[in-house]
């Protein structure tokens, strides 16, 4: 018997294992690229939609009292508004004089979705207050 006959196969075992662990990794950058700019995307987003929701003031308590004070409805109205119009969903909330902008969600994946991870969840949170005082009617 041949002394290389008991190895033979061991390089395809060995080409199989590095080639599914290339096809892994490029999935990885792909993918995880993917979620990065996802992510930004969604950051970016979050903030535009706080500041939509800064702008919208109470010209009532602005005319009467001469304070800038949100109008809570309206600012997370508007900050809603922005973040579905760009294609995000989104939840707002004011707190204080803050707009608050939570945008969550779960970005399907190309690659490695054949190696069971589906899709990989998108978070940004971001807030903007009116400390001038401008802002929409």
């Amino acid at each position: 018997m041949n002394k290389y006959h008991r190895e033979s196969g061991s390089l395809t075992v060995f080409v199989a294992v590095i080639s599914l662990a290339l096809f892994i990794m490029v999935g990885l950058v792909v993918d995880g690229g993917s979620a990065l700019a996802a992510d930004r995307s969604a950051y970016s987003a979050a903030e535009q939609a706080a500041r939509a929701g800064a702008g919208q003031i109470s010209v009532s308590q602005l005319r009467s009292k001469g304070v800038v004070v949100l109008n809570d409805s309206r600012a997370v109205s508007a900050a809603l508004s922005y973040a579905t119009a760009a294609g995000f969903p989104a939840t707002a909330y004011v707190s204080g004089n803050t707009v608050i902008v939570h945008i969550s969600y779960y970005k399907p994946t190309a690659i490695i979705s054949l190696i069971g991870i589906d899709s990989l969840h998108i978070t940004a949170t971001a807030s903007a207050q009116n400390v001038e005082g401008s802002g929409g009617v």
